[in-house]
């Protein structure tokens, strides 16, 4: 189901990206913390216009404002899991309700122009990423380096971005339907979908080894899957109006 998307795509980077000062905002107390990026071309295609990013993945306390009994003996400052895509867009969709701002899943392009955070090496950290970077849970060859759990959203150091958990800690729901390569695939940014229930899911986990991690990395999963290390973050393209955090 692994698929390395081929490298054929524009490869510019603004060397802006790596000093940038991001707006932040908060629609409401326990919404997610926004960050609003840059448009740009990058390895995988282009983001044609800003938008915004969770700083950090969904936490189970943001989640529970919408459903109050989800994960009720976890800690909420933790990433929320045990959620489905469609669990996923229904949040999303509840949000936009009470915050007359729209948002969504992030597409999966836009994903990855946020995880690699002006990066061209397989992790934003560079050619390789340590538990000291990420939460996983096995290196290469076996051994284990990490925790064996998730760890509070924001443990980690931040990207570029300042986005954090990009790699690791939970697998992230996007908005596409998968496909196993990117012939065809929107050139805008936007999401790829079809009637299949197949979605795609981006960043690795904190049970993962680190190959799995990469930026590029994809998979899939159901759309009503639940497992115990698949989370989300939320975007908007509605930057102009924002309450600053």
């Amino acid at each position: 189901m692994m698929c390395e998307p081929p490298q054929s795509c524009s490869s510019r980077r603004k060397e802006a990206h790596l000093s940038l000062q991001n707006s932040k905002f908060r629609d409401a107390e326990n919404f997610p913390l926004m960050i609003e990026l840059p448009a740009d071309e990058f390895i995988m295609g282009e983001n044609p216009s800003p938008f915004a990013l969770g700083k950090f993945p969904v936490t189970v306390g943001e989640f529970r404002k919408f459903r109050s009994e989800n994960l009720s003996e976890d800690a909420s400052e933790l990433p929320i899991v045990r959620v489905s895509w469609d669990d996923a867009v229904a949040y999303c969709d509840w949000l936009s309700e009470r915050s007359g701002r729209a948002y969504r899943l992030p597409s999966e392009a836009e994903w990855e122009f946020a995880c690699r955070a002006g990066s061209r090496t397989p992790f934003a950290s560079g050619d390789e990423i340590s538990s000291d970077d990420a939460n996983f849970l096995y290196d290469e060859n076996g051994t284990r380096v990490g925790v064996g759990r998730r760890t509070t959203a924001g443990a980690f150091p931040p990207n570029n971005f300042g986005l954090h958990d990009m790699h690791g800690n939970v697998c992230e729901w996007v908005a596409d339907s998968w496909h196993a390569d990117y012939g065809g695939a929107p050139t805008d940014g936007s999401a790829w979908t079809s009637p299949d229930e197949r979605r795609v899911i981006r960043g690795g986990a904190w049970d993962y080894l680190p190959r799995l991690l990469r930026s590029s990395w994809r998979d899939w999963r159901l759309a009503n899957q639940l497992a115990d290390n698949i989370g989300f973050r939320v975007a908007t393209s509605d930057v102009k109006i924002s309450t600053r955090a």
